[in-house]
């Protein structure tokens, strides 16, 4: 028996699984088929692209978010074939149920009318996210640039507070018959006075930059970034100084005016605590 008003010449005999007029309607065979084989609304909608709002809507037989009668017809087929089902059947009765088979379309119209009208989408959120990650990390870069060459080449931090030190003053010329003496650099003296109630730990980059962090004994950040190539940090607390090397073989290290002398290997990450007194690693 065959299902609308096709002859046998025109559509092909029924399987099993095919919707009789007094059987399952459309959207129930497509439900009954989809569970029997096992797959979610999740799943078909995956397979198909076609959205779970119209998915749950077909499978109740509500075909009005199709956008017409044609694409409802390519919704069955693609449904039809993701469970398994022959679609022939289905697009008959829906063509019984819904006024008959329209006239033959030529192809080219109807391929050229479903791509300019593509289904609805949401936002996409992962490209949004991804361009939000850039913006950040340049905005990261630019701000770890601009901290490289505006800042001052030796800071000295006394109690969690940079101060800039004299580096960046100009000497003054020496007036004739005077001779230019040299002077000795104002963070060796402060390091060479450093005073005994308090650990001060000054950090060069002789061999190359390195990334450093710097706390006091509450955890305050002191500095944390970039030391390039001939820079240096000065760090003083009541109590102690938390540091951490990212390359230790690049850094020479000065504490309550004795230099360390640990063998640090080349791009070695190490973590160091510094107190009052003799200098020592905690």
């Amino acid at each position: 028996m065959s299902i609308g008003s096709n002859s046998p010449e025109d559509e092909p005999p029924f399987t099993d699984d095919a919707p009789r007029a007094d059987g399952p309607s459309v959207g129930t065979a497509l439900r009954q088929a989809r569970v029997a084989a096992g797959l979610s609304v999740a799943d078909v909608s995956n397979a198909t692209r076609i959205r779970l709002a119209m998915v749950h809507a077909i499978e109740e037989d509500d075909f009005s978010s199709c956008g017409g009668d044609v694409y409802a017809r390519g919704h069955i087929r693609n449904l039809a074939k993701a469970v398994h089902l022959d679609p022939v059947p289905l697009i008959a009765r829906f063509d019984a149920e819904h006024g008959g088979r329209p006239a033959p379309t030529p192809a080219a119209p109807l391929f050229e009318a479903e791509r300019i009208r593509p289904e609805r989408r949401g936002p996409n959120w992962t490209a949004a996210m991804v361009a939000a990650i850039v913006v950040v990390i340049g905005f990261v870069g630019f701000t770890a640039i601009k901290s490289q060459t505006g800042g001052d080449t030796d800071t000295q931090a006394v109690e969690g507070n940079a101060t800039p030190s004299a580096g960046k003053s100009a000497a003054p010329t020496p007036k004739t018959g005077q001779s230019a003496t040299p002077k000795s650099d104002p963070s060796d003296s402060a390091i060479a006075a450093a005073p005994q109630d308090k650990v001060t730990v000054r950090v060069t980059a002789p061999n190359g930059r390195s990334w450093i962090s710097a706390k006091d004994h509450n955890g305050r950040m002191l500095f944390d970034g970039l030391l390039n190539k001939g820079e240096s940090k000065t760090f003083q607390d009541s109590t102690k100084i938390n540091l951490i090397l990212g390359d230790a073989g690049a850094i020479e290290l000065y504490v309550n005016g004795k230099k360390i002398d640990d063998d640090f290997r080349p791009g070695a990450v190490e973590r160091l605590t510094y107190t009052k007194g003799d200098p020592e690693v905690g």
